[in-house]
């Protein structure tokens, strides 16, 4: 008698759905920010090839030690310093221009866009770090060398070249950091076993 109509849903037209999931994704991957990974730049030897030890002397006059202990406190080449005057240790000590008997030896070289100078190329500076002393004290000291460094080749690029460092081109900065190269070796220091 009374027939039931058959309702229809309608269905969904979905075929611009992945248009706008595709548009949605590269909306966020462009206007969303990745943090970066900070860290310090130093040089590591490759992991393929094993390090032997090797007996090496090194001159008195070109070593720099550098000692954290656990209780954060600084000393350089024995005495107290603080991150700020370490700063200006390392310039100091680094720069050898004059040839003070007393401070690092140097070399005569060529260096590219600089012609033949001095550089600072065997000096270290040695680090011995307590593992019990904090991530803040040792950044400060490393934070310290590097603006020591960037200390002297920010005076090196205006002298030769008229302009700060961070306005000097790739081949600039190469040509200063050969001159004033990082040396730094570093070393935990070892626990000492108590008895058990």
């Amino acid at each position: 008698m009374f027939a039931r109509r058959r309702r229809e849903v309608p269905e969904l037209n979905t075929t611009s759905t992945a248009d706008i999931s595709f548009m949605l994704l590269i909306f966020f991957l462009v206007t969303s920010s990745m943090d970066t990974d900070k860290g310090l730049a130093r040089q590591l030897p490759p992991p393929d090839n094993p390090v032997e030890e090797q007996d090496l002397t090194v001159k008195r006059r070109n070593v720099m030690q550098l000692h954290l202990d656990a209780q954060n406190r600084l000393t350089c080449n024995g005495e107290p310093i603080t991150a700020a005057d370490l700063t200006l240790s390392v310039a100091d000590f680094v720069d050898n221009t004059a040839q003070d008997p007393e401070k690092p030896e140097m070399s005569q070289r060529e260096v590219h866009l600089l012609g033949k100078c001095l550089v600072s190329d065997r000096h270290v500076i040695f680090i011995e770090v307590d593992p019990q002393a904090t991530y803040d004290a040792y950044f400060a000291m490393q934070n310290a060398i590097v603006a020591g460094y960037a200390r002297l080749r920010g005076a090196l690029a205006q002298q030769r070249f008229g302009h700060p460092l961070e306005q000097c081109s790739l081949e600039e900065r190469d040509a200063i950091s050969m001159v004033f190269p990082q040396r730094i070796s570093e070393r935990e220091q070892e626990q000492k076993g108590g008895e058990g």
